[in-house]
């Protein structure tokens, strides 16, 4: 974890404990808080507006009818 956390890539973590597959060291790495809040700092807002979902009269009365 402290490997992952100083920024060494992760196959290369794989490689060091002498998995074939990525996935198998998945099973021993987790995410800190701290690796979670850098990673949601890189991300950008999106440039969509959201709207709230509203059914069609047709869907209702459909649902209705259940």
């Amino acid at each position: 974890m402290h490997m992952l956390q100083s920024g060494v890539p992760f196959n290369v973590i794989a490689l060091w404990l002498g998995h074939e597959k990525l996935t198998t060291t998945h099973r021993y790495v987790e995410a800190d808080l701290a690796m979670k809040e850098r990673a949601l700092a890189r991300l950008e807002e999106p440039h969509t507006k959201m709207s709230r979902y509203k059914a069609p009269d047709s869907l209702m009365r459909f649902l209705q009818t259940l």
